[in-house]
């Protein structure tokens, strides 16, 4: 899993795989969830992402159980 924030763009985009993406879904206004083509997902990429997190240059990863 990655995380990567394009500061140009303000795009916070975290990745599942390395798998191409086949489709994309817009699931809320500036939302986006990438697809491989067996429906599986990809990544997850969130526009304007100053104003819906904290700090998207910063990533914490925390590890349960």
């Amino acid at each position: 899993m990655k995380a990567v924030y394009d500061y140009n763009t303000d795009t916070l985009t975290v990745i599942f795989s390395e798998a191409a993406v086949a489709e994309s879904d817009e699931d809320k206004e500036g939302v986006i969830l990438d697809y491989d083509a067996c429906g599986n997902l990809v990544s997850v990429e969130l526009l304007d992402a100053s104003r819906r997190v904290s700090d998207p240059r910063s990533v914490t990863l925390e590890l349960a159980g």
